[in-house]
């Protein structure tokens, strides 16, 4: 499949063929599934979702039906005009490479690697460059079809884990997954979530986002999925600026799902002001001026 356009985030509606049909009607270019796993899994305790500072903190803790019963699922998407990406996750390398060989069976456009969800085992995976190596070589190995991983922000070096993802192979990197936060309250004096620890989406890590996919796209050859705090037209303007091929939209939809048909009729008309062409002359843009 093509890397471009504006597509659903993973975790986002993405449990059932209907929401994720819902949201390719209202323009998305692509959709990622809820990332699954081998076998179905309850996640964490509530409350598992919370409010700060204008975005939102989750503990959902990878909950899913697994790969065998998300099946039907993907059958009822596979006449959808939009590619539906599969987004997986193992806790070891074998499991994550059988579960690679069920999905693929299940014939997504591309299968996306969860290698960072913040609040949750695999959560390390993607701060090692070693761990990431194995990972994603061990997906590539399973399947024949396109592999993006998706890094965390966490990671004491992004650029180091982004190498290391791309010379095993990985055919695009999905930067960034969430970061690590919490909330507590102040009146029970203690954490919100039941899990304590969640992962921190929306508009207050976008410029994070911004800064790993710059930094990314000028050492990588492969092409860079930005997503993280994206809910503006201008954001996806600096976002391709940064580096990002196409963009995952997740926390945005908050605000309903026409923010797709928004932010894409925005960008039209910043580069018809701007006189140019095509998107893909911007993709970099910023960092290729600079240097």
């Amino acid at each position: 499949m093509k890397i471009q356009g504006y597509w659903l985030a993973s975790g986002i509606l993405g449990v059932t063929a209907a929401s994720l049909d819902k949201v390719a009607e209202s323009g998305a270019d692509a959709v990622v599934t809820k990332s699954i796993g081998l076998n179905p899994r309850k996640g964490h305790p509530g409350p598992v979702l919370t409010t700060s500072h204008g975005g939102l903190i989750n503990a959902v803790g990878l909950t899913n039906p697994g790969i065998d019963a998300f099946k039907e699922e993907m059958e009822l998407l596979r006449n959808k005009k939009v590619p539906v990406v599969l987004s997986i996750f193992g806790n070891t390398v074998e499991e994550v490479s059988e579960v690679a060989r069920k999905g693929v069976q299940l014939k997504p456009a591309a299968i996306e690697l969860n290698l960072s969800c913040p609040h949750a085992e695999i959560g390390q995976v993607a701060h090692s460059p070693d761990l990431t190596h194995k990972y994603v070589s061990a997906v590539k190995d399973a399947v024949e079809c396109q592999v993006f991983a998706k890094l965390t922000p966490n990671a004491s070096d992004i650029i180091a884990v982004g190498k290391a993802a791309e010379e095993a192979g990985a055919d695009a990197i999905v930067a960034i997954n969430t970061l690590r936060g919490m909330k507590i309250d102040i009146y029970q004096m203690r954490p919100v979530l039941g899990h304590k620890v969640g992962g921190l989406s929306g508009p207050p890590i976008f410029p994070v986002a911004v800064r790993c996919v710059y930094d990314l796209s000028q050492v990588l050859t492969i092409p860079i999925i930005g997503v993280g705090g994206v809910s503006t037209w201008e954001d996806a303007i600096e976002m391709h600026l940064a580096g990002a091929s196409a963009i995952q939209i997740g926390t945005a939809l908050i605000e309903g799902l026409e923010v797709f048909s928004r932010i894409k009729e925005g960008v039209a008309n910043y580069l018809k002001e701007m006189k140019i062409t095509n998107l893909s002359e911007i993709v970099g843009a910023a960092w290729r001026i600079t240097t």
